[in-house]
Order: structure tokens, then sequence, then C-alpha cells
């Protein structure tokens, strides 16, 4: 399920939909855009919003009415098991209805806001409301083989029967969750609910309900073939009679943070990698069945596989499959007496994401991007652009850096993925131009073995685009950029000066648009004057120039003026400058409204365009 989204159509709402939203982790709040100010994001059409994100996954919570909800859905409903979850809360606050998705989600996010609101929340479903469990969603640290078997066994709980209750799970278990419901259990029940972590043929009429209590621990040379992993564990787990959806968690050595098709076996079958120092493998070392001097030579463990088992499953572990070789693979399973929780064993594996915001209107931002930001734990960028994402980082760990600190804001952010944790790394417009990635991929490279930066290396790395500030500004007066374009930082902090003279005479030789970035600072004042001047040595005096100041902001201007009358004052260092090549004109519409455009070169004739 993709993070929850508040539906809202006035300000009331969206107050609501606030208050609200710091109980729910990662929420969005999304605006009806003539009606509502300041929200993550705002719409147009509501019914063709709601329809958007419910087929993209998000749980959606409607601060509006049930008829509403239902009749923008109604023309989409398919597959019940694969729906997200859909909410309904009055605008009030008095009252939240779970309308789709119950066993997947909804009841939960309305017992969350019934809660924070001090009120009833209308769960429907049966089971729920007289048993207080949904059988066929269970609660974190259990899995169900085979939802189909729920429908059946709860109708017949329902219908006032029993059922039979067979427990092969340890004593350290915790089963309150079912033991305390009230069920009527009875052995000469035909229905059966199996807990167990095992697998076999003669479960398959049962309800099967798994405890995470297997730890995977894997090894592997370099480079092994992800299809080759999936193919021998699963072999090993089958031969074993063990069930998949039993295991908490795969546990590795941390130096295979970044083996690719570990990662890829982790995300195939939902479950989190966890990762541990050779260390911490080493004091497993009087567990291990046999130790070897050559995995000491090369890793700094006696052991991988079967040492990381035991590391994810505890002191008191079993191990209930030794080492299993394969092809440059191995792997081992260990029994833990009581439900492993994943987030609590090692480390996780890092990654970095670097995402370009847009130039500061929530508009701009991609929902690819605001679907990154909101999956970190971590948050890290130059504190104005942090702090036009507004609520969308709340109750996360915000690392705010000053203009100016790049190199410090980007090691701050591989320093923190290097530790296990999600980290956004925040650019404004896009990441990749003139933003934060490039220094990203400079700073790993520069990483030295023994250093700690060579740890930087194994975490993964995500670019995320962003609109960049020439879209904006190019958007926003017409098609300036409607033919070859160039950008040129006016910057020489990290560039001489003489490089960036001979890109602007490269470029006004080259007929191109030019996109000036960084145009000035407090202590930079010279060169937007010089560049001013290299470019009218082939332009005329009357080329357009488009200043875009503050771009998607309260405070946005635009510009367009002559190429002669370009001076320093007029520009700050929140300005993009566009100069038109020799073709780009400027005109009035019968409005007055001034447009810019740089034309393709299409012919047009008094009979039409061809």
């Amino acid at each position: 399920m993709k993070h929850p989204v508040f539906i809202v159509l006035n300000e009331k709402g969206a107050t609501l939909a606030q208050k609200l939203a710091v109980h729910i982790p990662n929420s969005e709040v999304h605006g009806l855009k003539t009606r509502v100010s300041s929200v993550d994001v705002k719409f147009e059409r509501t019914i063709n919003h709601i329809q958007n994100l419910f087929s993209q996954g998000h749980a959606i919570i409607a601060i509006a009415s049930s008829g509403i909800v239902i009749r923008a859905l109604a023309p989409i409903l398919a597959d019940k098991t694969r729906e997200p979850p859909v909410l309904s809360l009055s605008e009030d606050g008095r009252s939240v209805v779970p309308l789709l998705g119950g066993h997947r989600g909804a009841n939960d996010l309305a017992t969350i806001i019934s809660s924070a609101l001090n009120i009833n929340s209308a769960i429907t479903t049966a089971g729920d409301t007289r048993f207080g469990i949904m059988l066929d969603n269970p609660p974190e640290g259990w899995r169900i083989a085979g939802s189909d078997k729920a429908k059946s066994v709860m109708a017949a709980l329902l219908n006032d029967e029993s059922v039979n209750l067979k427990d092969e799970t340890a004593v350290g278990v915790d089963k309150s969750w079912l033991l305390n419901a009230g069920l009527p259990f009875s052995e000469k029940s035909a229905q059966t609910i199996r807990l167990t972590h095992s697998c076999s043929l003669e479960h398959n009429n049962d309800l099967v309900i798994l405890p995470s209590v297997l730890a995977l621990g894997i090894g592997c040379e370099r480079g092994v073939d992800f299809k080759d992993l999936r193919k021998f564990i699963y072999s090993v787990l089958e031969e074993n009679r063990l069930s998949v959806a039993a295991i908490a968690c795969i546990a590795t050595i941390d130096l295979k943070e970044d083996e690719t098709a570990i990662r890829e076996m982790g995300s195939a079958s939902d479950l989190p990698v966890r990762l541990f120092s050779a260390a911490e493998l080493e004091r497993e070392i009087t567990r291990i069945s046999k130790p070897s001097e050559h995995v000491f030579d090369a890793v700094g463990s006696h052991s991988v596989c079967e040492a990381a088992a035991f590391a994810a499953a505890g002191h008191d572990s079993t191990l209930i499959v030794p080492k299993q070789i394969s092809n440059g693979i191995t792997c081992a399973i260990a029994l833990s007496p009581r439900i492993i929780e994943p987030m609590n064993v090692g480390r996780g594996c890092g990654r970095l994401a670097v995402v370009g915001i847009g130039p500061g209107s929530n508009d701009w931002r991609t929902p690819e991007a605001t679907n990154e930001i909101n999956r970190a734990t971590d948050i890290v960028g130059y504190k104005l652009y942090l702090d036009l994402l507004g609520t969308l980082i709340e109750n996360k760990n915000c690392h705010k850096y000053q203009l100016g600190e790049e190199r410090a804001r980007v090691a701050e952010a591989l320093r923190l993925a290097s530790e296990g944790k999600e980290v956004a790394l925040i650019s404004s417009g896009d990441a990749g131009i003139y933003g934060m990635a490039c220094l990203v991929f400079e700073l790993i490279e520069e990483g030295l073995s023994g250093d700690v930066r060579s740890e930087w290396q194994r975490v993964e790395i995500r670019v995320f685009p962003g609109i960049s500030a020439l879209q904006a500004a190019a958007s926003r007066i017409g098609a300036p950029l409607g033919h070859d374009f160039c950008t040129i930082s006016l910057s020489d902090l990290l560039t001489p000066w003489s490089s960036i003279e001979k890109r602007l005479k490269a470029a006004t030789d080259g007929d191109f648009v030019i996109a000036l970035y960084n145009p000035v600072s407090k202590k930079r004042r010279k060169q937007l004057g010089r560049a001013r001047d290299i470019l009218l040595q082939s332009r005329a005096p009357n080329t357009p120039v488009v200043l875009a100041k503050n771009l998607g902001r309260d405070q946005e201007k635009i510009d367009v003026i002559n190429l002669n009358d370009l001076h320093v004052d007029l520009v700050d260092m929140l300005t993009l400058v566009l100069v038109g090549n020799t073709t780009t004109k400027r005109f009035r519409n019968a409005g007055g409204a001034e447009s810019v455009y740089t034309p393709r070169g299409y012919t047009v004739e008094k009979k039409g365009i061809k």
C-alpha cells in the first residue's frame, strides 16, 4: 500500500486533515485547488483525482460525503483483494467509515482516526465487530498461507460454529491476539486453524497462519545471478518443508549490502535484508557447524550464512538448516523461539534518494519525488528547500544546512545512508542540473579503501528528476526553448571565469538560447555584466531576455527585457535568466499578455501551416 492521502474540499477539511496527519505516518493532504490554500498537493477535478489515487494504490481518507467517494470509485472497482483502503470522514470529525479495504488497512486507519478524535469508528466487517480480529490480516509478525481459507473459517465462526486450533509453534511465540479473542475452539471441528512455520501437503485444507520465526542467512560470491539464488533458496525451503511466509528477514554480512541478487531476493519475497558486521558474525563462532578459515581470510568472519542466521534469530535460536552450498551460494536457516522483529536486528540496507522537488511549488513536484520523500526516514538539504516541503517532512529527521554547504550536506546524506537509513537528499529544480546528484557520485568515487567513505560505495543510489527552473521559466512566458538551447552557470567559485567565457562565446556562435544559472550572489556582482557584453558582440541589443524570480512561490515575478538593459540590480540569487537567440520573438496578444517564443523553423504559408 502506498502512502495514505487525505482528500479535502475546503479549508475546514484541510484543518482537520492536518490535525490527523501527524497520527498517520507519511500521509499527505490533497486539496481542491479553488478552495484550499496550504496543502501538500492541489487538484482541480475531485472525481478524477480520487480515481487516480485509487488506481495507484494509495489509501484514501476523504473528508467528504460517502456518496462522493462511492460515485467516484464505483466504475473502477474490480478486485477486492488488491484494492487499497478507502475511508470517508465527516467534515465535523464526528464519524469515520471504512468503505473499502477493511482488512487491508482501512479498519486500522479508522481506529487511529477514531482514537485521535475520541469518536467511534463505523467498522462493519463482521470478524472485527464480533471478535475484534481479522484472520485474513493478522497482526505484525504473522502471515497467512492461502487467504481463501480464511473466508470459510470466519463464516463458520460467525455461524456460531467452533474451529479446531492446531498450535505447532514454540511456547515463547505470542499468540494472545488469537487465543484471547474468544473464538470457540474444538478438536472435533472440520475447520482448522494451524499455527506453524512449516508447509506440507497435509495442511492444504487448513487455514495456515505462520509466525515470523525463521531467519534466512545468505552468503554468495560476487555477481551471482538472482534467478540462480532464488531457485536455490526455494529448493532448500521445499526440501526442508519450510514456508517462505515464516521467514522474518534475510541476513548477511554488511559487505554484501550492494549485492544485487540479495537485494532482489528481498524485494521479490517481500523480506527485509538485515546486515551484520564481520565482528558481529564472529561472535557466533561457537555455534557454527563448520568454521571456515577461507571465509575468514576473505571477509573477517569464519561464517556468513550460519552466523548471520544465528545473529538475526537470537542467542537462543536453533539451526534447523545448516549451511547449504550451490554454485557460489550458501544459505542456512535458524529458528527463533519467538517472533523475530527485523528492524531490531542488525541494520538495514542504506539507500540514498537524490530528489529534485521542482522550482518551489507543490504543483511542480512530481508524484515520484513525493513518494521518495514519504519513504525516507531522514531528509537532508538546504534549509530553504526543506522549508518549502512543509508538512510533508513532519515527524522526519531533518538535517538542514546553510547555503554553500553542499559538500557537507552530501557527506551527511551518504553517512546516514551507510548506517542503513532511508535518506532523501533534496535539490530544487532537477537534482541532476546544477544539483546535488553529481556531487554524490563525486564523493563516492573519492572514497578510499580503509576510509569510512569506502562504505558509501555500497549504498544504493537513486536519482529522481524534477522540473528544472529553466523549464518552469519557459512555461511561464511561452516557449523560448522551442529550439536548441544550453545552460551556463555564471558562478566562478568552482569553474574558472576563462572557461565560462569560452562557453558563452561558443553558445553565441552556435546561436543557442541560453539559460544563465547563478547569475549573481552577494559577492559576485560583475559576472552578469561581462556575460551580457559577450552576448552583445553577436546578438542584437533588443534580443529578448526573460527574468524569472522566485518561480513557483508567492513572490514569483516574470519580466521580459532587452539584452542591452540587462543589469545586475535587476536580478538576485533566486533569478533565472533566459537569453533568446537571433530568432527568438516577443509579442503581446489581444488581451495584452506578453509571450516569448523561439521558432522551430516550420514553414508558415498564407493558406495554412505545413
